[in-house]
């Protein structure tokens, strides 16, 4: 077993059980990409198995912080039979779910979405990747499922040195049969959602967004929003959470064509009239600031961009970005209207993004009061080793009456 020794004072973290060990922290040792490592610190002492990343600034990525752990085929085994033992403990109202949540399941770069009888699965770091074969097997062992795509193309990839990679990695038939079908449709709560495993965003979907979907279609039918603005609305999920709530209509923008006619769709398939919809091609700051100035108001607004800080080190430029689009919210709220507002950036914590919304409130020139904090279904789990989990974060917030 090949060995990493960190520079004097580096293994504080690890013995917080927080799994990412940089290449600043690392004095000497390595290995090939994926190969497990025995991590010491300077003064030789066991602090962790972990996979090794030559390309990566994550120089390696905690397995197991078990001395006597033997890192195989089993250990894999175990962890993805325990995660999924773990889905079991949550109020699921969907057939789409998250089973595998990376380094929050034990599994540094393992993404596994189920939707339906199908199974997505992203391996985003080297140790994973080496072990694809084992996973995959333990995937279907562990579900009783048969199907399984592969959607390793997210950029993340590139900084560990590995291609993309996409595809059925089980149950496509052989002797020349047609490929299984990519599009799917789940259920969520009281609606249905289409989605294409192999075009839509992530695994093809934003399962993280599920409970906020619903609390949005309280908020609807509690309040009785008749004027709803969603944007960045992708495929329209929050689209069909307000109609099915009972909202008068609902105005969604997004500046992707091919995610706006699947979101009609969704309205459709649920059986909802169109003219209860009106869907923008657009911008999103173009259309809100073309709105206010048409004197148009809205009696919710939700915002749920896409990132704009990967990093800490783009905060400072997304807190701009961030800011603009919930003053602008802000000024086409009715009084007494709600904003659901979101940021999915781990590079802005939520004390950060609270410090912008109330920021975009007083250029607004209105008084909100924070009603909810909401955070990713409970599928995304994050622990308490690994705070970075908490990427996605929420506020609703009430603009007071006049």
């Amino acid at each position: 077993m090949k060995t990493i020794r960190l520079r004097e004072g580096k293994e504080r973290s690890l013995l917080r059980r927080h799994p990412w060990i940089f290449d600043s922290a690392i004095a000497r040792g390595g290995a090939d990409a994926g190969e497990t490592v025995k991590v010491e610190s300077s003064s030789g002492l066991f602090l962790a198995w972990a996979s090794f990343s030559p390309s990566s600034k994550i120089r390696a990525r905690a397995w197991s912080f078990d001395e006597s752990q033997r890192i195989d085929a089993a250990f894999l085994n175990a962890l993805i039979e325990r995660a999924i033992r773990t889905r079991t403990c949550f109020d699921i109202r969907s057939d789409g779910l998250r089973l595998i949540h990376g380094e929050s399941d034990g599994l540094p770069g393992l993404i596994v979405d189920r939707y339906a009888d199908t199974l997505v699965a992203q391996f985003l770091a080297t140790g994973v990747e080496r072990w694809k074969d084992v996973i995959a097997d333990a995937l279907l062992r562990a579900t009783g499922l048969t199907l399984l795509y592969e959607r390793s193309d997210a950029q993340v990839r590139a900084l560990e040195g590995l291609p993309e990679a996409t595809g059925w990695l089980r149950g496509m038939p052989t002797g020349g049969a047609p490929a299984p079908p990519t599009e799917i449709t789940i259920r969520e709560h009281d609606w249905r959602l289409t989605l294409d495993i192999a075009t839509g965003h992530k695994t093809g979907f934003y399962l993280d967004q599920r409970d906020s979907r619903w609390r949005f279609a309280e908020h609807t039918r509690h309040r009785r929003f008749q004027r709803v603005l969603n944007c960045y609305c992708y495929t329209g999920g929050f689209t069909v959470a307000a109609l099915a709530a009972g909202a008068g209509h609902v105005t969604s923008i997004d500046s992707s064509g091919p995610a706006l006619e699947r979101a009609r769709a969704n309205v459709a398939l649920n059986g909802f009239d169109a003219a209860r919809t009106s869907f923008l091609d657009a911008d999103v700051n173009a259309s809100m600031r073309a709105f206010i100035e048409a004197g148009q108001t809205f009696d919710a607004i939700i915002l749920d961009p896409p990132k704009f800080a990967p990093t800490a080190a783009h905060a400072e430029r997304a807190a701009r970005a961030y800011k603009d689009i919930n003053r602008l919210a802000f000024k086409l709220l009715v009084p007494g209207g709600e904003l659901f507002t979101y940021s999915c950036s781990g590079g802005i914590s939520a004390d950060l993004f609270h410090k912008i919304v109330a920021s975009a409130g007083i250029d607004a020139g209105v008084e909100g009061c924070i009603s909810e904090r909401l955070q990713g279904a409970p599928d995304h789990p994050m622990t308490i080793h690994f705070p970075e989990g908490e990427y996605l974060k929420g506020l609703v917030v009430v603009k007071k009456p006049d």
